[in-house]
């Protein structure tokens, strides 16, 4: 091949000067940030392709991923600082010189510690996530206790299930399971690098059950049987198929009896949820109910793998996926081959096997408590188990001032769609004295900003990772940023200078944070970056099964608990140590008859990360307009066609969109994605509909009804 040829193919070689040059996607979840091959030419990326040598995804990129390089070089970039010049929300800037802008940010949150005290600032993160302990260490060296995330949404309420019940979190050992039952298993949409090894299992002959109100891939190609529930009672499926288990005789008797406590209390609770009134709630079949419990409580071992999010999205999730973990310990499945793994986490909730002080970093600096951390009060679980405020009661606190005001905001990533009554948030944003936000691109949030900064990719800085299997890595840069674009960590290590924090280690950087986090491992930085791939840490460990269990769980008791001691401290405030069930719907008073239809927001596509990939071509092509799907029997009779714009309302609010009628969504259901700006589907979801034990939104169950809207002619 000629030149010209090497260089339309993207060969990497002397000829053509492309280099390859290895980094990390972070478009979506620290669990996932595969390997990146970036081919480099003249300091631009013209290629990505997954890194075969990387041990996360052996070379596979998503749909996100491989969209990385539109992404990075988006025309609408931040260039520049930029300070507001017109109305919140507007969306009017001029640009200002980064020393300009860390003068106005410092002379400004430092006035507001004074005026009102350092709680009155708070500190926010959405995506990504790389930075986080640097910014919490950041607003606890400022001295607010006020730090918060998008966690208020995300995984943190599966975490606080199972440390209410066993102390820490766990994994299902599926290569050694029989049955495996999904619940919200939907990998080929939401975690791509799990697909292929469900698929591999199912060639092996183990049994799926998997429990989604829609139809799925992962239903059509693994399940041999598929529970397609009303959205929301999966915590009532988990209490009747535990009624069942017992009635007959399929419970691990030798296992609770040494290593469960309060069994007798759930015993006694489940009796009420009989087959026929599982059923009811459900709106399954009693016979398919019985055949999914058998299979699982009697071909074990067994484990269980769920989407988190899916399960805790709704006002009784936390109950939901509490009772989801203790089918566990009711048959013996919990912290044994084939079942629940306890796994501990290394880094970012990645469980790697060797231990770093991730968390002692900010902790260390923790300010006195002088005040409650927003959302502390309204739900105090949350606050037990998070080291955050719940900042699903942010936006009711800047606006209304109590306990006390909250008057500057730092945000880095911030997104206000991912908050339920978005234009509640935004009222909230507009009324503040002082607002910063760092982003990529000038968000419908990042407007009410008074000064917005320009962060960088993950393809124009170096960062830390830890993954599973015992690996670490540290990347390099693979370009220059682009613009005056700086990483996170390097902004705030800046800001930090500029208002003279009282706190060497946050000064020397994010190295130095790294440096402390693994100061007990014999892999260094220097290693790591010498490297193009991650390195194994020799203390990594594997698992052993059963020892956690033998050494004492992570609880009161120091037993598997299905009756939590840590939620039995807040009985008065009306929470319920054992997983009892309510309703979904009702608590804000919308009429059956007036909202007839369910709302489910959220349900994953593979082609967005919530709203961070839909004003991009390749991934906006494949879903052009926010569509609502309705079951097609529903829409029939709604007189409703593929391509109509149709008008969804709650006692919220109501957005239109187009509809899209599929065989695969239940009958009764509505299920919309979330992200976008013309169709935002968080605008429907009250802020009040929360879950009180970890103040998670009702994203995923809410009364809602649609009509056909009658185009203009």
């Amino acid at each position: 091949m000629d030149k010209k040829e090497l260089e339309k193919a993207k060969i990497a070689c002397d000829e053509t000067g492309i280099q390859v040059k290895r980094t990390l996607c972070d478009i979506c979840c620290p669990g996932m940030h595969c390997g990146v091959d970036a081919y480099v030419k003249d300091g631009r990326i013209i290629k990505l392709e997954g890194t075969k040598e990387h041990p996360r995804n052996r070379g596979k990129l998503c749909t996100k991923g491989s969209a990385g390089r539109q992404y990075l070089y988006r025309e609408d970039r931040i260039k520049t600082p930029l300070r507001r010049v017109g109305e919140r929300g507007e969306g009017r800037f001029e640009p200002v010189s980064w020393d300009e802008a860390y003068k106005i940010i410092a002379d400004n949150l430092l006035k507001t510690k004074k005026e009102y005290g350092a709680d009155s600032v708070a500190f926010f993160s959405g995506y990504t996530k790389w930075y986080r302990q640097y910014l919490h260490r950041f607003a606890y060296s400022f001295g607010s206790i006020n730090y918060g995330t998008e966690c208020s949404t995300c995984f943190k309420a599966s975490e606080m299930a199972w440390e209410a019940t066993v102390g820490l979190n766990s994994d299902p050992d599926m290569e050694n399971s029989n049955v495996i039952l999904g619940f919200a298993l939907n990998a080929f949409h939401s975690n791509h690098l799990m697909s292929e090894r469900l698929l591999k299992l199912k060639d092996q002959g183990k049994k799926f059950i998997i429990i989604d109100p829609r139809k799925t891939p992962a239903t059509q190609k693994l399940a041999d049987i598929h529970l397609q529930l009303q959205p929301g009672t999966d915590g009532a499926l988990a209490l009747g198929m535990a009624n069942l288990i017992i009635q007959n005789n399929w419970h691990d008797k030798e296992y609770i009896e040494k290593y469960t406590y309060g069994f007798e209390q759930y015993a006694e609770y489940v009796k009420q949820f009989d087959l026929e009134r599982t059923a009811r709630i459900t709106g399954l079949k009693p016979e398919d109910i019985y055949a999914a419990t058998k299979l699982y409580a009697t071909s074990g071992p067994a484990s269980i793998t769920e989407t988190s999010c899916s399960l805790t999205h709704h006002i009784n999730g936390f109950q939901n996926y509490r009772a989801m973990i203790c089918l566990n310990g009711l048959t013996g499945n919990f912290d044994r081959p084939g079942g629940q793994i306890p796994e501990k986490s290394t880094f970012y909730d990645m469980p790697a096997g060797y231990h770093m002080y991730e968390h002692e970093y900010y902790l260390d600096v923790m300010p006195p408590r002088r005040s409650d951390a927003i959302g502390c009060r309204k739900y105090p679980l949350w606050s037990k188990f998070m080291p955050e405020f719940q900042a699903m009661d942010l936006s009711r606190q800047i606006l209304e001032g109590t306990p006390y005001p909250i008057k500057a905001l730092y945000g880095a990533g911030m997104n206000a769609k991912m908050f339920p009554d978005t234009q509640k948030m935004y009222r909230a944003l507009k009324s503040l004295d002082f607002f910063v936000d760092t982003d990529l691109f000038l968000t419908d949030t990042a407007k009410y900003a008074d000064i917005v900064l320009p962060a960088c990719t993950s393809y124009e800085r170096g960062e830390f990772k830890a993954y599973m299997g015992g690996y670490a890595t540290f990347t390099k840069p693979v370009i220059k940023p682009l613009y005056e674009s700086k990483s996170d960590v390097q902004i705030l290590k800046e800001l930090a200078d500029v208002m003279n924090l009282d706190d060497p280690l946050l000064r020397e950087g994010y190295e130095a944070e790294i440096n402390y986090m693994i100061r007990d491992l014999s892999v260094t930085i220097d290693d790591m970056k010498a490297s193009d791939f991650p390195i194994h840490v020799p203390e990594a460990r594997d698992v052993v099964p059963g020892e956690f269990t033998k050494n004492g769980m992570n609880t009161a008791s120091g037993k598997f608990e299905f009756y939590s001691n840590y939620i039995a401290e807040f009985k008065d405030m009306g929470l319920d140590p054992i997983p009892t069930w309510k309703g979904t719907l009702d608590d804000e008073g919308a009429d059956p008859k007036e909202y007839p239809l369910i709302l489910v927001t959220g349900s994953r596509i593979p082609n967005a990360i919530h709203s961070r990939l839909h004003n991009l071509a390749w991934t906006r092509s494949l879903r052009k307009e926010p569509m609502a799907d309705l079951n097609e029997d529903d829409a029939r009779e709604m007189g409703i066609k593929a391509g109509d714009t149709v008008e969804i309302e709650t006692m919220t609010s109501k957005i239109r969109m187009k509809a899209n009628p599929s065989v695969k969504i239940r009958k009764g259901d509505v299920q919309i994605y979330h992200g976008y700006t013309e169709a935002n589907a968080n605008d429907l979801i009250g802020s009040t509909h929360t879950d009180p034990y970890s103040g998670y939104p009702g994203f995923k169950s809410s009364r809602c009804r649609v009509r056909k809207v009658v185009e203009n002619p």
